[in-house]
């Protein structure tokens, strides 16, 4: 006979696995788009499935004989794959503290679990073999749905591992030109989520890299070796010589709520780390070749008229990333004058990537049938995917004919409704609840106006007319790529110089 403090435990299981999964493993680690995370996905799937058989049966059924045996064996199976999902967890991430804290209340409360049923199954041994259908009322109306839920997710992470095999992750040291190396570059900001990627392909095409990071020990676990970390500038000495310089870092623009206090954050984690990059270069005895200093298509403003181009007028609106785009470029201008480093003003569009950006915060709801347009889904959208990012950086450096502005974005735009169609594609998912324009304003204010519902149709005029070339160029090839569509093609690494063209 299950007891009512047993059936108290069994609830407590639940709602904690039910918050470790929607939670941690869905809304901040996003473990299924992660592809070091494969395997771990494979011990929740097989856990997720246990834990249905486990809940089905207890709210519904009794067995007795050899068939309790099973359960007995399936509950002691369940504890060798959480041991095993332990070691998987500490090998190939850093959990953050509350998961730790979830993971431990969990096995303790399954302890608890067991030390309460197993006797009532052992007396269920001794009995004839058979099964007898119970009702425990609401009790059973909870087990009905942990199963099903554990049911949705272990099937979900069985295939989402699945699908993390296919997904198009090029080798970074493929992305950069070694013809151009060896160098010495400094990258600020090399921990994020284009700064990583770019650290790797410096690294892979033979750079001596050098990273600026507030954390050492997260950015020593995570960046590829050799890499040089500091976390100063004043502890690069005067005499050092580096031969281009990437300027990336910065407080995050968007996932956060566009407070004062944050935007003042924003601010001025960009404007004085410039400047203090610009300290550098003015003390340096052999100056840099080049400076390729990050920036936004938000200098265009919110929604300009017409296609923008290098060359276009830019008319202030008062947005605040038009305030911030100008005013952090205006302080990379200054190597210019006081240095005469060739400067590049590297204009970042959306960039897509699985494991940050704004495509990453869009997953979780698309993959489950919850996605849909923007508004009214006609604004434009200029994208790149972060390989072509990190390549035109790699191409700014080592190219002398690429100097000013430079807009990062790929040569299709396309307007939000095809967007979340091309995405929903991709997924094999419907992309039919839109998000109301007022909705997104009432929750993100500006944040919402400036990014998520921008109309900026920005155009790559500068880079294709230097040569580059794009190898994500259209929006539903570079999608099915990063997801892993079923039967998704990955186009190859092109040449990283051509001749130029004229646009």
């Amino acid at each position: 006979m299950i007891t009512l403090p047993l059936w108290i435990l069994i609830g407590l299981q639940m709602a904690m696995g039910a918050f470790d999964i929607l939670f941690h493993h869905e809304l901040t680690e996003r473990l299924a788009w992660r592809k070091s995370q494969r395997h771990e996905l494979q011990l929740h799937g097989v856990r997720n499935l246990f834990y249905a058989v486990i809940f089905a049966g207890l709210g519904f059924v009794q067995v007795y004989g050899v068939l309790a045996l099973a359960v007995i064996a399936v509950l002691v199976a369940e504890v060798g794959i959480t041991l095993k999902d332990f070691v998987e967890e500490d090998r190939s991430r850093k959990l953050p503290a509350s998961e730790r804290v979830t993971h431990t209340l969990l096995a303790l409360n399954y302890g608890a679990i067991l030390a309460l049923l197993l006797p009532v199954l052992v007396g269920w041994v001794g009995q004839p073999v058979g099964i007898a259908t119970v009702n425990h009322g609401w009790w059973s109306v909870l087990c009905a749905v942990g199963g099903a839920g554990c049911l949705l997710f272990g099937v979900r992470d069985l295939a989402a591992a699945a699908r993390l095999g296919r997904m198009g992750e090029r080798a970074a040291a493929g992305l950069i030109d070694p013809a151009a190396g060896p160098r010495t570059v400094l990258v600020t900001g090399g921990t994020g989520f284009i700064g990583g990627r770019l650290v790797a392909a410096l690294v892979g095409a033979g750079d001596r890299v050098i990273v600026l990071t507030r954390d050492a020990k997260g950015a020593m676990e995570t960046l590829p070796a050799p890499v040089r970390l500091v976390t100063g500038l004043d502890q690069i000495g005067n005499d050092e010589r580096i031969h281009a310089i990437v300027n990336l870092a910065g407080q995050p623009v968007a996932g956060f709520l566009w407070t004062a206090q944050y935007r003042r954050k924003v601010y001025r984690s960009r404007i004085r780390l410039t400047r203090q990059v610009i300290g550098l270069i003015e003390r340096l005895e052999t100056k840099p070749d080049v400076l390729v200093s990050g920036s936004a298509i938000g200098v265009y403003g919110v929604s300009p008229t017409g296609a923008q181009r290098e060359n276009s007028a830019i008319v202030e609106d008062g947005s605040f990333a038009q305030r911030l785009c100008l005013a952090w470029e205006r302080e990379a201008r200054r190597a210019e004058g006081l240095a005469r480093v060739r400067t590049v003003k590297l204009r970042i569009g959306l960039v897509l990537g699985t494991d940050g950006g704004p495509l990453s915060q869009m997953l979780v709801p698309f993959e489950f049938g919850l996605g849909g347009q923007f508004g009214n889904g006609t604004h434009t959208m200029s994208w790149i995917s972060r390989d072509d990012l990190v390549r035109l950086i790699g191409f700014a450096m080592a190219n002398d004919r690429v100097r000013g502005p430079l807009n990062g974005t790929a040569p299709f735009p396309t307007d939000n409704r095809s967007f979340t169609q091309a995405l929903g594609n991709a997924l094999g998912r419907p992309a039919v609840l839109p998000a109301p324009r007022w909705a997104l304003e009432a929750l993100g204010g500006d944040l919402a106006r400036e990014i998520l519902l921008a109309d900026q149709e920005v155009l790559p005029r500068a880079a294709i007319a230097a040569g580059f070339v794009f190898i994500d160029p259209e929006l539903q090839p570079a999608l099915d790529r990063l997801v892993g569509r079923p039967g998704g093609r990955q186009r190859p690494l092109l040449p990283h110089r051509v001749p130029p063209k004229t646009v």
